[in-house]
């Protein structure tokens, strides 16, 4: 079983700072778990902690049914993917998917038939006598994949992965990875600070704010059913919007929440009319940008929707999400 469990979780730092706060978190076998939150939330710490890259300060962290604490990293049975590749740039594809093995004195027949499957299953068999310098971006991230691959860990870490590549590659590469978990049948903990590659790739999510975790839930439910203003706000682009009660016509004590393709419905009984501020045009749809009393909002459009000065709003009551005005929590 390659489980990982988290309880109440904690490291603070020499001057009192607390950057995980008590986390409590199962990630089941064979799962594909996304840590996400902005930059500082924690999310990065929490997986090195994971890894025991980082020292905890408190609680107990379980891999399988082995507890971690004073293991050391070498001996935890994980493999960490890290954002800079990390690859040997003297060394071909070949040495460098097989570095650690080598290093743990594997056989070198048994090291040759593990970098040949990881090259087939990573389509790198033509790359394999070639140095980094000589690859794309992508093309070493599958690399890194690699040498992660042939350990046979019972749990990948993978932190910002496609941080370094363009747009398209990254497309391309959460693809990828999301095959390459179904192929290998085993535990993925993934951290990023896009929630577009949380919402694509996840089988969970786990929404982080300031060491904190905010909802652990399904990417259809974390963007469905948020429980607070923090995961509203944070998933979803453009953002959801938050309006104040009044400026709706409603109660003055609730902030309201509304997704920007939710903002004109033909059933809306709330009418408004506003005036654009900017409008973008991105191909297959347009979002234009504008003020609701003092709250600044959005709305998705068609693609052929080419609004000018002003815009009719058509808001239904019924994709009105109700938060409270001074905690930030949902209201049911």
């Amino acid at each position: 079983m390659s489980n990982v469990i988290l309880k109440n979780v904690r490291k603070t730092y020499d001057n009192n700072k607390t950057v995980i706060n008590n986390v409590n978190l199962e990630i089941k076998d064979k799962e594909f778990v996304v840590l996400v939150g902005a930059s500082g939330c924690g999310k990065s710490t929490l997986l090195r902690m994971i890894a025991g890259l980082e020292d905890i300060s408190d609680g107990e962290i379980f891999i399988g049914d082995t507890k971690v604490n004073d293991i050391p990293p070498k001996d935890r049975d994980i493999a960490f993917v890290f954002q800079s590749y990390a690859l040997y740039p003297h060394m071909t594809v070949r040495e460098n998917i097989a570095f650690g093995l080598k290093m743990r004195k594997v056989p070198k027949d048994v090291i040759d038939k593990k970098v040949q499957e990881a090259a087939e299953i990573l389509n790198l068999g033509e790359y394999l006598d070639r140095k980094p310098k000589q690859l794309s971006g992508g093309q070493r991230q599958r690399v890194a994949l690699g040498r992660a691959i042939v350990r046979n860990p019972k749990v990948f870490l993978m932190d910002e992965p496609l941080s370094n590549l363009d747009a398209k590659l990254r497309v391309q590469m959460r693809s990828e990875i999301k095959k390459l978990h179904e192929k290998l049948q085993t535990t993925f903990i993934y951290v990023t600070h896009d929630q577009t590659e949380a919402l694509t790739m996840g089988d969970r999510i786990v929404v982080l704010n300031n060491g904190d975790i905010q909802q652990v839930d399904t990417p259809y439910e974390i963007y469905n059913n948020p429980k607070n203003t923090f995961v509203a706000g944070f998933v979803g682009s453009p953002q959801m919007n938050f309006i104040d009660g009044e400026s709706l016509g409603l109660d003055k004590d609730i902030i309201y929440g509304v997704r920007p393709e939710k903002m004109i419905r033909p059933d809306g009984n709330i009418k408004l009319t506003v005036d654009i501020e900017i409008s973008e045009m991105l191909g297959s749809e347009t979002i234009a940008y504008f003020n609701i009393g003092e709250n600044k909002c959005s709305a998705r459009l068609e693609a052929e929707v080419r609004p000018e000065k002003t815009l009719n709003l058509s808001i239904s009551e019924a994709d009105l999400f109700k938060f409270n005005k001074q905690t930030g929590e949902r209201i049911y």
